[in-house]
């Protein structure tokens, strides 16, 4: 059978379409298989929400992912066909996204009866930060963040456009900017409110205001890294030590190499594994 050039050059069209599709089937089986065996060793159900960038097409281009209302929909459907006595396993890596999406999970995650732990590798900011509010346990790693759920309207911080208003005379402020800072007022107080709706539950009211202050009330910049120690200082309830078979998922979510120019080698020492 011959192979002339226009053949050669079909064929590798082919092999580029079908490659990507490949290596996402191939790593949705390995999800699946290290989900069933995190399962198993815990004895919980597993719910994952990991936002990473990941190749998608034939030329390898990467979507940011946040939480939306498609991840609303399916997580609530996953916790609500969970048997009530079955504790649950939250994984999340996520940058945040809508309110409306966030407030829905975590209020879905409250109703569970069963325990609920959430897992956070390496970070959950903002509505990641909210859903966390709703666990009876949140573990973290050494060095992952937890983040401020202070709104932000177009861009910009609810609690600073309130602060500019307030720095002038009013007939000396824009009118759009009393706009903005209006619907700011009601997008704090009701972050606010839904914050302590999901943490009443499982601590008094006055803390749990108090807690939702200090996230909701813009005292710090909205990427703010709440460590661990920081955390448990203001009332989370935080554990430090993430399990190895959740880090091992988490490599299964893989970000875009071209994105990072970090590189290193597995350590070879007989005996002895490399650390995470």
């Amino acid at each position: 059978m011959k192979f002339d050039f226009s053949t050669i050059f079909w064929v590798f069209i082919i092999l580029m379409v079908l490659q990507p599709l490949l290596m996402t089937r191939i790593l949705a089986m390995r999800r699946a298989d290290a989900i069933r065996r995190l399962e198993k060793s815990q004895g919980t159900r597993v719910i994952t929400m990991i936002h990473r960038q990941e190749k998608r097409s034939l030329f390898g281009f990467s979507i940011a992912r946040h939480i939306d209302m498609e991840d609303a929909q399916t997580i609530i459907a996953a916790i609500k066909e969970t048997p009530k006595d079955i504790p649950i396993d939250l994984i999340l890596h996520t940058p945040g996204g809508l309110v409306l999406a966030a407030m829905q999970i975590a209020r879905a995650v409250e109703a569970h009866p069963a325990k609920v732990t959430v897992y956070i590798p390496v970070f959950a900011m903002s509505g990641g930060t909210l859903i966390a509010l709703a666990a009876d346990e949140i573990v973290l790693g050494e060095f992952s963040v937890l983040g401020p759920i202070d709104p932000q309207l177009m861009g910009l911080p609810a609690a600073s456009i309130v602060a500019a208003r307030d720095a002038k005379p009013v007939d000396k402020v824009f009118d759009l900017t009393l706009v903005l800072a209006d619907v700011s007022e009601k997008a704090i107080a009701q972050v606010k409110r839904g914050a302590v709706e999901l943490m009443t539950p499982r601590m008094k009211k006055e803390p749990a205001q108090k807690l939702a202050e200090k996230l909701a009330g813009g005292h710090w910049t909205h990427d703010y890294a709440l460590t661990a120690e920081e955390a448990s200082s203001i009332g989370l309830p935080v554990k430090v030590g993430m399990p190895q078979d959740v880090l091992e998922l988490m490599k299964l979510y893989p970000a875009p190499v071209q994105r990072t120019g970090v590189e290193f080698l597995p350590l070879d020492i007989p005996g002895r594994r490399g650390r995470e």
